[in-house]
């Protein structure tokens, strides 16, 4: 009844479009009423060919039509009694199929023991030749119920594949290797997946006639030649591990030129086990920025976190909470993440909590800058490693408010790493910055100020302490960085916003500028800046470009993409070393130790006193004044403070 009255509603609402799934099943008296039809079918063909196979073509049934319905009725009672049209048929089993044939050989058999008590008692036949009629008719009569049920579930079947394939993306593989092929294969046995594998896609000119799995194999020429609806692909899937950096790169790159989705694949074991985060997704800006990750290959590294003390500053920020994730893993009896942003710190704390119960944990809020508030920390705790990751970094706002960055970034710093000191710390593990680097604004030049006093700490009379510095460039997903910021604009429709056209920044997951500070911080000997390799810039424009393209969009068309102008402070592009570092090898190919010029301790405490008066006072020019002379070549770029570099 509630069908009939969704197709009627359908029917009148003016949507006549209407798939096979919204008929749910045949009613049971459909289903009866075709099976009938069907004996009458078989009853009629079995008494034809009888008669034609006869030499007199004598009548099959002595009494015609009485023995006709007869039939007819035996076999309606044995279909009520085994249930034969209480099934739905789509989804007809062994048991559906062997109550069938129970009816049928139970009316075949009814039907002969009646013809034979008619003819012992008559002494008439009631069925010409009735054993090859017999046999006729339960042969055609369950074949041909049998082939109905087959055909409506085949039906069925077909009907729904069709529109799962119209619904699904039509996808190609790419790649004609063993792991690619169980992946198209996983795929297609996968009916919840929204994606229908037409065929693969290889580099390779020897495979133009050959086929996978039954899918045509495309080559990358065709592709080129071709656009989408020639086609008629949706996208593209891409099995990252198999394949390099730049490889990656320049088949995106075709791909987005033919406006084509690109996907990546999980692992085939997650994909098979239909785990709910090991999904098929579109390509992300970070696959394609991101590198083989650094591997921390030093054994020490766990040693010098196994049952130990650990501070982390900023342990509620972007690096600050993933150092604390990895250090968890190597099960230090303690440690103490610091901060002084309340919520994310109390996210933290609820994270850590729940994934690793069995360490111990002390959240603590407070500010760096009040070094009465971090004492009774290093006097209770007794730490072995500090981390120092509290920093301010964003460079606009630093620019208009230079005195808090020196309460934080230097004098913050000199607070933990002179009680580091006074407390015989074994490591302590600074996290730097690229914009250290020849500084055009008051943030990086405040963190070189740090850098400089950490270093001159280092060769300080009855320090034991190993401080240790690690410089690196824009972290992707980080708080503020760039790709967040870009991808909120293009899922509010655009612009996309961009300071200038020329301006390149370097690169590296979250978890790469972990594994750095980690390895620096055992392979440290004290006093060293350890800088990363890279790779290349990335040019803003050309990020933005992919991101849009890469959401289904096109740049400067549906997304525009505007120029803003330099920030204040800002430059053109971020080195990592200075003109007059030099650099010596590590370990570790993708780690260098930059030999930076160093003051002496007495000289930059006398700065950093000075400039930490300044800015208690708020003197914004006097605090910037001094910090062109503790870092000469900070040379200020589109800000106010341009005056003081004349």
């Amino acid at each position: 009844m509630s069908v009939r009255r969704g197709l009627k509603k359908r029917i009148y609402s003016g949507d006549n479009l209407m798939g096979i799934s919204d008929v749910r099943y045949l009613p049971r008296w459909v289903i009866l009423f075709i099976d009938i039809l069907f004996i009458a079918i078989s009853i009629y063909f079995s008494c034809y060919l009888i008669e034609k196979l006869s030499y007199n073509n004598t009548r099959v049934f002595h009494k015609g039509i009485p023995v006709f319905l007869l039939i007819l009725c035996l076999s309606v009672i044995f279909m009520f009694l085994f249930r034969t049209y209480a099934g739905i048929i789509r989804h007809s089993t062994f048991i559906d199929l062997f109550k069938l044939f129970l009816a049928t050989f139970s009316t075949t058999v009814a039907v002969a023991l009646i013809s034979f008590s008619y003819y012992f008692t008559t002494g008439e036949r009631m069925i010409y030749m009735s054993v090859p009629f017999l046999v006729i008719f339960f042969a055609a009569s369950f074949m041909l119920m049998f082939l109905f049920r087959l055909f409506v579930k085949e039906f069925f079947h077909f009907a729904r594949e069709v529109r799962r394939n119209t619904l699904r993306k039509r996808i190609l593989v790419l790649g004609i290797d063993e792991q690619s092929v169980a992946m198209a294969r996983a795929i297609s046995d996968n009916p919840e997946l929204p994606y229908h594998v037409v065929g693969f896609l290889t580099q390779r000119h020897d495979s133009k006639r050959a086929s996978l799995l039954g899918k045509h194999i495309y080559t990358k020429e065709k592709i080129a030649r071709n656009n989408k609806e020639d086609l008629k692909i949706d996208g593209v899937l891409l099995l990252q591990e198999l394949m390099t950096k730049d490889e990656i790169n320049n088949w995106v790159t075709l791909f987005l030129e033919k406006d084509l989705q690109i996907f990546k694949a999980p692992s085939l074991q997650k994909l098979q086990s239909n785990d709910q985060e090991a999904t098929i997704k579109t390509l992300q800006i970070e696959d394609l920025l991101n590198r083989k990750p650094i591997k921390m290959e030093n054994v020490d590294v766990k040693q010098r976190h196994f049952e130990k003390s650990i501070l982390i500053t900023g342990g509620a920020g972007s690096i600050g909470s993933e150092i604390v994730r990895q250090v968890a893993l190597f099960q230090p009896s303690l440690i103490v993440v610091l901060d002084q942003a309340e919520t994310p710190l109390y996210d933290i704390e609820i994270e850590m909590r729940a994934a690793f119960p069995l360490i111990t944990f002390k959240f603590v809020l407070a500010d760096i800058s009040n070094r009465h508030r971090i004492e009774p920390l290093f006097k209770k705790y007794h730490f072995s490693v500090v981390y120092h990751a509290a920093a301010y970094k964003h460079v606009p706002l630093i620019e208009e408010n230079p005195h808090e960055a020196i309460l934080v970034n230097i004098l913050g710093t000199k607070n933990l790493a002179t009680l580091a000191s006074w407390y015989k710390v074994n490591r302590f593990v600074m996290v730097s910055t690229d914009k250290a680097v020849k500084p055009t604004n008051v943030m990086g030049a405040s963190k070189r100020t740090a850098e400089l006093f950490v270093q001159a700490l280092q060769n300080t009379e009855n320090n034991a302490t190993k401080f240790i510095t690690t410089r690196f460039g824009n972290v992707l997903g980080s708080n503020g960085s760039v790709i967040p910021h870009f991808k909120k604009q293009i899922e509010s429709g655009g612009p996309v916003t961009i300071t200038h056209p020329d301006i390149t920044r370097y690169f590296m997951t979250i978890p790469e500028a972990c594994d750095l500070v980690l390895e620096a911080g055992a392979m440290g000997k004290g006093g060293e800046i350890f800088v990363f390799d890279m790779g290349q810039p990335v040019k803003i424009v050309d990020l933005a470009h992919r991101m849009i393209k890469l959401s289904g969009f096109e740049p400067n068309v549906d997304i525009k993409i505007i120029y803003t102008g330099l920030r204040p402070g800002e430059k053109l592009y971020e080195e990592l070393l200075s003109d007059d570092a030099k650099t010596m090898p590590t370990h570790h190919e993708k780690i260098l130790i930059s030999k930076d010029p160093i003051m002496d301790f007495q000289d930059i405490e006398g700065y950093c006193n000075q400039i930490t008066k300044a800015a208690i006072r708020r003197e914004k020019i006097e605090v910037v004044k001094i910090l062109k002379q503790i870092v000469p070549e900070f040379k200020s770029n589109n800000s106010i403070y341009e005056i003081l570099d004349c």
